[in-house]
């Protein structure tokens, strides 16, 4: 399936004689869109402009609202918008003409020379007509990248959200995982202490001891580990939501909640409609617009360049008579490049080289961002799976321990099974807590890749599409 949206701005920027309207020849990408997906949608389409508020995690929404206020990677892609935008009123100041004024006075010394003061009065004027495209080719190009600048501002925001929705997700998963180990501690406690008792009454060999005494110390060591990845995860995300270490720690320890779950069914839209949302490949197509107006400027080198130059002047004695005497010119030149040793065709080479190169990008971040739904559809149908195996372990495990520990302490098996059934216990918890964080991770990675993450209203482009661009739905040359 193909769409206007994948007609891609590979061909030359080219210039309508005398002064006509600049066109750029576009050429089909090679991607063929399919018209659905592999891995089939769930129920209807779910909204993933804020798709972190469907995990029902207060604390969670609150980091990444933070994040999309003050994290600094924002911040810094909001200023290449705002460098962007003054380039293009830089690039738009060339069709106006440049004005220099200019004034002076005079006295002259020696033994002859008047006394009086000669003052003067000027201005000097350079206009360049743009008659064969320069000035109206550099504008595009500006718009184009002020456009591929707000689209990566929005692209670094998905990114961002995604990357704090994970990073709590998985603090929460540790504060679970270490929970288990305290619970798993306190009754490895109980066992070592039975163990001990059933010693001395002559009951069991010293074995069982020494068997409760390590496994106690293992399970004990796991939970400096988990300490540490805690406060590394919520270091992580004080610095995404701009601001030191601590805070976020103490929350994630006085808030301690379940590892948040994603909504039962994701839906979502076609391929073409989701890569249209995609602002990665909006910047792709704009860097493309960019690159290919810099042919047509390029091109436009090596046509005439008219200039208009004049100047007003006028000079007095004395500031009463200073505009008696007004004079000026006015004058008009054409200029054409006749020899620099191919330099100029050079440089148009060098420009279409490097707008093939944009294709390229473009095309590829197509197929990445296809490639990037599927991957993430798959990977959580099978966490969600992984999910429900899980749980049936962990229930399976849970009672076996319960089982195993009444019967040791009636004395009808040996340490070794109620080892064996704790460590399968330890085991299924640690293995259910860790598939519900990936159940949670893959649906942020899903909805990432749909599009989700960042508002196009809310990202300020301040300008309107290009003259030489792929605008909206129907994106075609203009």
């Amino acid at each position: 399936m193909r769409s206007g949206l994948f007609h891609a701005l590979a061909g030359s920027a080219l210039c309508a004689a005398c002064g006509g309207r600049g066109v750029v020849e576009s050429a089909p990408s090679t991607v063929d869109i399919p018209a659905g997906w592999s891995q089939p949608s769930e129920g209807s389409e779910l909204p993933v402009g804020d798709y972190w508020t469907r995990f029902g995690d207060p604390l969670l929404t609150d980091f990444v609202e933070q994040a999309i206020v003050r994290n600094r990677d924002l911040a810094v892609a909001a200023s290449r918008v705002a460098q962007a935008r003054a380039g293009v009123r830089q690039a738009r100041a060339g069709y106006l003409p440049s004005v220099f004024g200019n004034a002076g006075v005079r006295r002259d010394v020696g033994d002859f020379a008047d006394d009086d003061f000669a003052f003067s009065l000027g201005a000097d004027v350079q206009w360049q007509i743009d008659l064969f495209g320069r000035i109206r080719y550099d504008v595009a190009a500006s718009r184009a990248n002020l456009l591929a600048a707000g689209y990566g501002l929005g692209d670094v925001q998905r990114l961002i959200v995604g990357q704090v929705a994970q990073t709590t997700v998985s603090a929460r998963a540790l504060a679970v995982q270490l929970a288990i180990a305290r619970q798993t501690l306190s009754v490895q406690d109980d066992n070592f202490q039975i163990a001990e008792w059933r010693n001395e009454a002559g009951l069991v060999s010293s074995l069982d001891v020494e068997q409760a005494r390590a496994q106690r110390a293992q399970t004990a060591a796991t939970i400096p580990a988990l300490e540490r990845d805690l406060a590394a995860s919520a270091n992580t995300i004080s610095t995404l939501i701009g601001e030191p270490p601590g805070r976020v720690l103490s929350l994630l320890t006085e808030n301690a909640a379940d590892i948040p779950a994603p909504p039962e069914e994701v839906g979502y839209d076609v391929p073409i409609a989701v890569i249209r949302r995609r602002p990665d490949v909006q910047q792709a197509e704009a860097f493309l617009a960019a690159d290919t107006a810099q042919i047509g400027l390029a091109r436009a080198q090596l046509l005439p360049l008219l200039q208009v130059t004049g100047n007003i002047n006028t000079a007095s004695l004395g500031l009463g008579g200073l505009f008696d005497t007004i004079t000026g010119n006015l004058f008009a030149g054409l200029s054409q490049l006749i020899f620099d040793g191919g330099r100029l065709a050079a440089q148009v080479d060098v420009a279409e080289a490097i707008a093939a190169g944009s294709f390229a990008t473009y095309e590829r971040t197509i197929l990445q961002s296809l490639e990037d739904v599927e991957s993430a559809a798959a990977a959580l149908r099978g966490a969600r799976e992984r999910v429900v195996l899980f749980a049936e372990a962990r229930d399976a495990a849970d009672v076996a321990a319960i089982l195993a520990r009444s019967q040791y302490q009636a004395g009808l098996v040996d340490f070794q099974a109620l080892l064996t059934a704790e460590n399968q216990l330890l085991n299924s918890r640690n293995a259910y807590a860790a598939s519900e964080a990936e159940r949670a991770n893959a649906f942020v990675r899903l909805t990432q890749a749909l599009g989700g993450g960042w508002d196009p209203e809310t990202v300020e482009f301040a300008i309107d599409p290009p003259e030489i661009i792929l605008t909206g739905s129907e994106r075609t040359a203009q």
